[in-house]
């Protein structure tokens, strides 16, 4: 039975959105051109052209496409699961072509002309929620702001992969984000929920 043309249509920019993500990793924005992002996605660059607009539209949906590389893996709650978002993070960095391009690239986009902080604010949005529903728990110090806090760490999150990706290639990644964690956690959960809170860096190896 053929495939359905929805069905196939999502593959199709599901195969090229992964094929700009693995050509933008190795090569930079600059260096990833369209030609070379059909040929790894074994499409045309017409098929391109009709599931994005641009090389810049392309870019815009490979940074945005962050989330769905950690969210789906998480099974925690509250403030574990905000520690756990930084923790799968931090590993899949190191594995993750789409999830690696996706920093990259948001990083580096005014270096072609883009300025657009959507993913850097879906990620806040995001913890900002864990941190409700940590507040919702009674996990949260009466003080802590969620917003405050989830732009703190998307912030220090941002500074911790580059520091790394310097130093060691990102290998120590997940150390940086558990120190963080360390020094950020007293501040921020009620004493009672501190220690119960795990900063096991396997927690996001194996997911």
């Amino acid at each position: 039975m053929a495939e359905p043309k929805q069905d196939r249509a999502v593959r199709t920019r599901e195969a090229i959105l992964l094929a700009a993500a693995e050509v933008m990793d190795e090569f930079g924005f600059a260096g990833a051109s369209i030609t070379k992002i059909a040929e790894r996605a074994g499409t045309t660059t017409g098929a391109m052209y009709f599931h994005f607009k641009s090389k810049e539209g392309l870019a815009q949906a490979v940074m945005n496409a962050q989330p769905e590389t950690i969210v789906p893996r998480l099974e925690s709650a509250g403030l574990q699961r905000l520690v756990d978002i930084t923790l799968v993070w931090a590993w899949r960095l190191q594995v993750d072509p789409l999830l690696r391009a996706g920093v990259r690239l948001a990083v580096e986009q005014g270096a072609f002309g883009l300025q657009d902080d959507t993913s850097f604010r879906e990620w806040v949005g995001i913890m900002e929620g864990c941190l409700n529903e940590a507040r919702e728990q009674g996990e949260l110090l009466a003080s802590v702001r969620p917003s405050e806090v989830a732009e703190f760490v998307v912030g220090a999150c941002t500074g911790s992969q580059l520091h790394s990706q310097l130093t060691s290639g990102r290998g120590d990644l997940p150390e940086r984000v558990v120190r963080m964690w360390r020094l950020l956690l007293p501040g921020v959960a009620a004493p009672v929920v501190v220690d119960r809170i795990s900063l096991d860096p396997e927690r996001g190896r194996l997911r």
